[in-house]
């Protein structure tokens, strides 16, 4: 039987591959020819990186839209509906169109077997056609050049941040991994790369695809004050910006690729977007008394971004934690294991959950308060009870996953 609704679409296309994850661009590309779709009127703008890509789509789809451009963004993971990875204009899509496209989808597709993945990207780029937008805005989910993003030609395409991760799939050589990020970009395109340090495999790469590169620190600079930051290339100054809520470089980043794009950005746009982006999961502040923050950082780059917002907060605060087995558990704990008065550490459902006692070995040897539950949400009463006695702040991060927990635990409580 033909699913009919979202939640019975999402089990079908579950279950159609033996893999969660098979990078590869040709069974896409197959399917992606028999929709004959078009592209936008303007740029298809795709994001790779480490870290950094959700809230660089973000602040770029906020930027456009406040311009007046109709926008679609495609993004991933989701924290609680699967709408969330397809957003028209900052709004995600709704169930009928998203069905629509499965259907047409699977209609097409004969016997080509597609991942989870390739049907959300596949569907998020009919919608888009359906929609005539400006532009596209998409996030690439792992690695860059096999990526079923990658199935579109990117007019200009963004590069986060470099960095050891999904080591399994993208190998454990930085140079290597800068190549396959980099590779989604295109001859003649612009690519923005807002890497610090960047690795060599960034030029390198950049130079055999014949694309035009643009590096932060090489083309362009920025600088933070105490409560403002400016940035600047060779032809244009911007000062007095605000200090964003998502993190600097990528803010810097953002700017680059408005500027490179030709589109002329004016300082109180600008001043308007950074005072106002956010994005669920990057230090979000989601509850007062006690304050609770949630934050998605689950490797050591991140792990070095919360520590620093943590610095700033008024009281030591307390963790809630829970990570996937296949990340650097050990480095990700190293670099908050003081930043923190007590860990509340859980075990994470499904496969690639760790388990609390896993993160808690790597703390053991620092004689650090810690607690073991076995899931998010008891972990969540046995830290909000200490936050609220003590006055302290509370921090839940680790996972997608974890902040997806969180999320369903504050529905059920009138207090969150």
């Amino acid at each position: 039987m033909t699913p009919t609704s979202l939640a019975d679409w999402l089990s079908y296309i579950e279950s159609q591959h033996p893999s969660e994850i098979e990078l590869g661009l040709e069974r896409g590309n197959k399917v992606l020819a028999k929709l004959g779709l078009k592209r936008p009127k303007h740029n298809v703008i795709t994001v790779a990186g480490t870290n950094g890509k959700g809230s660089t789509c973000a602040m770029l789809t906020q930027y456009l839209v406040s311009q007046g451009h109709s926008v679609g963004t495609y993004t991933s993971p989701h924290f609680l509906h699967f709408n969330e990875r397809i957003a028209l204009n900052n709004q995600p899509c709704e169930d009928a169109l998203i069905c629509q496209a499965f259907e047409l989808i699977e209609q097409v597709r004969a016997d080509i077997p597609l991942t989870y993945f390739e049907f959300s990207t596949l569907a998020a780029l009919w919608v888009f056609d359906q929609s005539e937008l400006d532009y596209w805005v998409l996030e690439v989910g792992l690695g860059g050049r096999l990526d079923s993003v990658n199935m579109i030609d990117a007019d200009v395409a963004v590069v986060t941040s470099i960095a050891l991760d999904h080591v399994d799939w993208l190998g454990d050589d930085i140079n290597v991994i800068a190549c396959e990020k980099t590779g989604i970009a295109r001859e003649g395109k612009l690519l923005v790369s807002g890497v610090v340090n960047p690795p060599q495999g960034i030029a390198d790469t950049a130079a055999d695809i014949g694309a035009v590169l643009k590096q932060k620190g090489v083309d362009f600079q920025f600088s933070a004050q105490q409560k403002t930051w400016s940035w600047q290339n060779e032809e244009h100054r911007f000062e007095a910006l605000p200090i964003p809520s998502l993190p600097l470089q990528n803010a810097a980043t953002v700017v680059a690729v408005l500027t490179y794009m030709g589109l002329e950005p004016q300082t109180s746009a600008l001043i308007e977007l950074f005072a106002s982006a956010e994005l669920t999961g990057r230090f979000q502040k989601v509850s007062q008394q006690p304050d609770v923050y949630i934050d998605v950082a689950h490797n050591p780059e991140a792990a070095i971004e919360l520590q620093q917002r943590l610095a700033v907060l008024d009281a030591q605060p307390i963790a809630v934690c829970g990570m996937l087995h296949d990340k650097d558990i050990g480095s990700v704990m190293s670099i908050l294991a003081d930043s923190f008065e007590t860990w509340h550490c859980a075990d994470l459902a499904g496969p690639r959950g760790a388990k609390a006692q896993d993160l808690v070995a790597y703390l053991a040897p620092l004689d650090i308060n810690t607690q073991c539950y076995s899931s998010i949400a008891l972990a969540l009463l046995g830290a909000i009870e200490q936050a609220k006695q003590e006055g302290r702040p509370l921090v839940v991060f680790g996972s997608f996953v974890t902040v997806s927990d969180y999320l369903q635990f504050a529905k059920g409580k009138n207090d969150l």
